[in-house]
């Protein structure tokens, strides 16, 4: 009897468990399924050796395998172009992003590893080749990829264009390939004598070749990134293994490895929870942006909208810390500016004075709101920016002390001063335009001069472990789609893109 007692609740405990198993994942909000198909990647030959590390660890944690197509960035680009199938583009320059996108080809660009170009030579170097006069002046032989079809090849072509090399340098010329890799084993096989590849590619077979920088190389950086194709029927999965191939502590750690300078990459999190903070009045603006970006890349934005001194208050009290910061005002981005990198100002937003319909207390100005028996309603100073900005207006209109007598009711948000307007039989609010649009069929603006508004700056945090995806939030909020949704709300727009 005691046996089959403590078998039943042993299975009751097992149930219970299980059951709130299941209500945990249920709970889990926005919570997706990526799937488990095959996807599709053009890849530059000589970055063959980490993604295929990379690859091979995707597999292994997620069973997604990803198929790739290894040539020349040129080769490759023609191959997505034609095929018009195929997720990932990752070329070994910038130059072939740029013709990418010219061709309307990828969306989305993801920072991996910069590398450069040397000349290498037989292991030992027998030649004694010290630099490229003594390949131009000496009887050396040279292996060289295509600049129609491999980024180095290109990028060789332009450099020694500008410098008066390059036609002297095809007079050495024996053999041409179509990737990197395969002039680089032209010289570990004793075929030629030199040939200019990538560093990562000295690096790989540095048991078989030696390096030998070169000054008319010094300052060139070439930028690996990977972009998603505009191809791509699943663009979330693709930027799921990108944002993985882009991980610090996980592709990134592979380039690294084979002789690459990875960038400062963002932490892996299969689906990251990225915090933003902004100013109460942004959120009709922004939230449509953000929830497109949040099913695209498979991540979480939680947005935190308050007044801007309310916000500022728990950054600087919290050691919580936002990934991005989007304030009503430039004033409250400078008082926590050592926490933000780089703040580019968005829009700007009238300050107005919403009245009854057709304004039956005849108020055409702030002064007019100091009159007697008036009741007005404004956003509390020190919590929000439309709180300060409005004290200075009407400190500055010299009417200040009359009006703050006529006060009945504050809040921290425009949006709650509009909700509050007929609840409390007010007279007048001072809002923002953008506030008073919800409301002109039951509401009046009544203008004040072009110096009454506010600018909104928008900034990625210094420590956020999600820089490069924060990049890419920001990027959607200064696009054209973002942009029609901030003047229909009567913002201006005031970013210009480089």
């Amino acid at each position: 009897m005691i046996g089959r007692i403590n078998r039943i609740r042993t299975a009751f405990y097992v149930s219970v468990i299980v059951l709130a198993g299941l209500i945990a994942v249920l709970a889990w909000p926005n919570k997706r399924a990526f799937s488990k198909k095959p996807l599709m990647l053009y890849c530059a030959a000589g970055l063959q050796e980490p993604v295929l590390a990379a690859t091979a660890e995707y597999k292994k944690l997620y069973g997604v395998e990803i198929q790739v197509s290894f040539a020349g960035s040129e080769t490759v680009l023609q191959q997505a172009e034609t095929a018009k199938v195929g997720d990932l583009y990752l070329p070994a320059d910038e130059r072939c992003l740029d013709e990418a996108r010219e061709r309307k080809l990828i969306d989305e660009v993801l920072p991996l590893a910069t590398m450069r170009p040397v000349l290498v030579v037989q292991k030992g170097n027998p030649r004694k080749i010290k630099g490229l006069d003594d390949v131009l002046n000496g009887d050396i032989t040279i292996s060289q990829a295509n600049p129609d079809a491999a980024a180095i090849g290109k990028v060789t072509r332009a450099v020694l264009q500008r410098t008066g090399q390059w036609d002297a340098l095809q007079k050495h010329r024996k053999v041409d390939k179509e990737t990197v890799n395969a002039a680089a084993v032209a010289v570990a096989a004793k075929s030629v004598d030199a040939a200019i590849v990538w560093d990562a590619t000295a690096f790989q077979m540095s048991d078989r070749l030696t390096a030998i920088e070169l000054p008319e190389f010094t300052k060139i950086r070439s930028s690996v990134s990977v972009a998603i194709l505009k191809s791509s029927e699943r663009p979330t999965d693709a930027l799921r293994f990108a944002r993985f191939l882009a991980a610090r502590d996980k592709g990134l750690v592979y380039f690294k490895r084979d002789g690459f300078a990875p960038v400062d990459g963002d932490k892996w999190e299969d689906e990251p929870q990225v915090h933003l903070y902004a100013g109460a009045m942004l959120r009709a603006a922004i939230d449509p942006t953000i929830d497109e970006f949040e099913r695209r890349e498979g991540v979480q934005a939680i947005r935190h909208y308050n007044g801007c001194g309310i916000l500022i208050s728990e950054m600087q009290a919290d050691p919580f810390r936002p990934d991005a910061y989007f304030a009503c005002d430039v004033s409250f981005m400078d008082s926590v500016n050592r926490l933000f990198a780089d703040p580019q100002v968005i829009s700007s937003n009238q300050v107005v004075i919403l009245v009854a319909r057709q304004n039956p207390k005849q108020i055409k100005s702030l002064a007019d709101l100091g009159r007697p028996r008036m009741r007005v309603g404004l956003a509390r100073e020190q919590q929000s920016a439309l709180g300060d900005l409005t004290r200075d207006l009407l400190k500055r209109a010299g009417c200040y002390d009359e009006v703050r007598k006529n006060v009945v009711v504050e809040n921290a948000t425009g949006d709650g001063l509009v909700n509050q307007f007929v609840e409390d039989s007010l007279d007048a609010v001072v809002v923002y335009r953008s506030n008073a649009e919800g409301a002109r069929d039951r509401l009046d603006i009544v203008h004040l001069s072009s110096s009454a508004k506010a600018t909104q700056p928008l900034a990625i945090a210094k420590q956020s472990e999600h820089k490069h995806l924060m990049g890419r939030l920001c990027d959607a909020l200064k696009s054209p789609a973002s942009k029609k949704r901030f003047e229909d709300l009567g913002f201006i727009w005031v970013f210009k893109a480089e």
